[in-house]
């Protein structure tokens, strides 16, 4: 896990938008940081239960570009 990435700006990026579900890869991608780091963070956060998870219903026409579960702010 990158050192400066850490599960405060994951769950500060959630709270700013806490109406709206995100994939870990939307995450990632909004807050310009590895994909990676976001899972980890977003485990931990699941984890301590500071945030909701579903699993996500949505599919695109690229395979393997779906998270299998969207996240948001509690």
């Amino acid at each position: 896990m990158d050192v400066g990435m850490g599960q405060q700006e994951v769950f500060t990026f959630l709270k700013k938008n806490r109406n709206k579900w995100f994939t870990s890869r939307q995450i990632a991608d909004k807050l310009k940081v590895s994909y990676g780091s976001v899972s980890v963070s977003l485990m931990i956060l699941r984890q301590s239960e500071q945030i909701k998870f579903k699993k996500n219903k949505l599919r695109t026409k690229t395979p393997g570009r779906v998270g299998k579960f969207v996240y948001r702010h509690k």
